[in-house]
């Protein structure tokens, strides 16, 4: 394909840098907004009542568009990558918050009197108590968070050279080569599996205890249902086990 890595000169920037700083724009802020979820989200657990509000409040700003929050804040941090970092960060708190809320709240309340029974204070058994368990709810969280967050990246190309794979969209119509846009538009899409194939790896590693993914589970419970068949050494004529419950 002629030209597809022919980066015009300038964007000041080669293909591999233009995809580092288009993560960099992209994950720093969804690094900064998980941050800021944890304790949020530990205070909406403490304090119900607060809920409500940081939820209206976290989709209310979700709800401005991208270019209209870049413009406004023009004005502060000028056309720089703060300018497409800061609302990124906080649109991921839309799907964060809520994330580490849930996560938190699936923790069995057996759990947390045997930590408040062995005198683990709450900053402690919100660390190593609480938030190991929640850690699916909150990857899940942050799949969609990256995945979003990479996507609207692209924005800041409007605003001028800082959204980084964006700038290929609007050079494409510049110079009239169609191919890198779509350039821009692959190399995205494959930014976002190639995260959220990290974050579903780190999910395992960090949850050996959790069962077997959805697909797996469902041939499972298929197998179970369909009883034993001739061949399948997992079963045998004469096992009067009962099936393994599938979760």
């Amino acid at each position: 394909m002629n030209g597809f890595f022919d980066i015009p000169s300038d964007l000041q920037s080669s293909y591999l840098g233009l995809i580092s700083t288009h993560l960099q724009e992209a994950l720093i802020p969804v690094l900064v907004g998980f941050l800021l979820s944890l304790p949020i989200g530990l205070l909406c657990v403490r304090l119900r009542w607060l809920y409500p509000p940081v939820l209206w409040t976290t989709t209310v700003i979700y709800a401005i568009p991208s270019l209209a929050f870049f413009v406004v804040l023009i004005d502060y941090t000028g056309l720089s990558k703060l300018t497409v970092m800061i609302p990124l960060c906080l649109y991921s708190l839309v799907v964060l918050v809520p994330s580490v809320v849930d996560g938190i709240r699936s923790v069995p309340e057996e759990t947390n009197a045997a930590a408040s029974a062995m005198g683990i204070g709450l900053v402690r058994r919100y660390v190593q108590v609480q938030l190991p368990i929640a850690v699916p709810a909150i990857i899940a969280g942050l799949r969609v968070a990256a995945a979003s967050s990479i996507s609207l990246v692209s924005v800041g190309a409007l605003i001028g050279n800082q959204g980084a794979l964006g700038n290929l969209l609007t050079t494409a119509l510049l110079y009239q080569r169609p191919v890198l846009a779509l350039n821009s538009v692959l190399t995205t899409a494959v930014l976002a599996v190639l995260v959220d194939a990290l974050l579903v790896l780190a999910r395992r590693l960090l949850t050996p205890w959790q069962p077997p993914s959805d697909s797996k589970a469902r041939r499972t419970a298929l197998r179970t249902a369909a009883g034993p068949t001739a061949g399948d050494p997992s079963t045998t004529a004469g096992d009067a086990r009962a099936p393994e419950r599938v979760s």
